[in-house]
């Protein structure tokens, strides 16, 4: 009897239409329920367990973006100036031995002592204006610590009736006027004649190897030391001292003897500069 139903759920089966098979998930076998009348056997797959939602994945919070920071310029480097070295001006040795006379005057210069009325002149030829250097000179004169400044005479410059001439000469030219007086100036020193100031141009432009200062300094040396014969002081001075200023009336191009190089006949405080007389 058992045996005879299996075979007839057996041709069921398969002469029926196809039975519904739902087919199981292939990862694992689906179990089945089975009915109480034995001679109607079906299986009817279990129904599934509701399949859980996946939860959504938690959505990170996208953080701003940092700032980014700005970048520090850099600084473009200030080229250092290159120090280039002044040429010293070229100093003519000869001249034509003629002179251009300044044509130009001013107030007289000083409170006290004589009046002494002087003329400029330059060489002819030479890159010098005769009028600037006639206003350079009337300044030089005119100076706080110098001989105007302190009652050893007035100065005015003129054109013309001049009571003594300062000239500015080349080399050559200057040698051979301060020579018309018996002076030897070698091609380098200034001179005093019976007309005025003889100055050599190369000590006007250059200045002395042996003076701590720039040339318009030694110029002042120049004219206080001339003009310091022409105003009676016949004499040159030396040195006073180890570091003590030099006096005007010192030849200090000859050497300092251990002083100190100085343009001007007083100091800051007015006291005059002096030394032993040494010729």
């Amino acid at each position: 009897m058992t045996a005879a139903l299996g075979a007839g759920v057996a041709l069921a089966h398969f002469e029926g239409p196809p039975a519904e098979v739902t087919a199981a998930p292939a990862t694992a076998p689906v179990p089945t329920a089975t009915t109480e009348n034995p001679a109607a056997r079906t299986t009817t797959p279990a129904p599934r367990p509701p399949r859980a939602k996946p939860k959504p994945p938690a959505v990170r919070p996208t953080p701003p973006p940092s700032p980014k920071a700005t970048p520090k310029p850099t600084p473009t480097p200030t080229p250092k100036p290159t120090s280039v070295p002044v040429k010293p001006p070229t100093v003519p040795k000869s001249g034509a031995g003629t002179f251009v006379t300044a044509q130009a005057s001013g107030a007289p210069v000083g409170e006290g002592g004589e009046l002494r009325r002087y003329q400029v002149q330059v060489e002819e030829g030479i890159a010098l204006s005769a009028r600037d250097t006639a206003a350079e000179i009337q300044r030089i004169l005119a100076h706080p610590r110098g001989w105007a400044a302190h009652g050893r005479g007035r100065f005015q410059l003129v054109s013309e009736d001049a009571d003594f001439v300062i000239r500015i000469a080349t080399p050559d030219t200057a040698d051979a006027l301060c020579l018309q007086q018996g002076l030897d100036t070698r091609g380098e020193l200034n001179c005093e004649t019976t007309d005025g100031v003889v100055v050599n141009l190369r000590r006007w432009m250059l200045g002395s190897p042996t003076f701590a200062g720039e040339a318009a300094e030694y110029r002042h040396l120049i004219i206080n030391h001339e003009v310091g014969h022409e105003i009676g002081i016949r004499q040159h001075m030396g040195c006073p001292g180890p570091g003590r200023p030099a006096p005007a009336m010192m030849q200090q191009i000859k050497g300092l003897d251990g002083c100190r190089s100085n343009a001007f006949p007083y100091d800051e405080d007015g006291s005059y500069i002096t030394g032993p007389i040494v010729s």
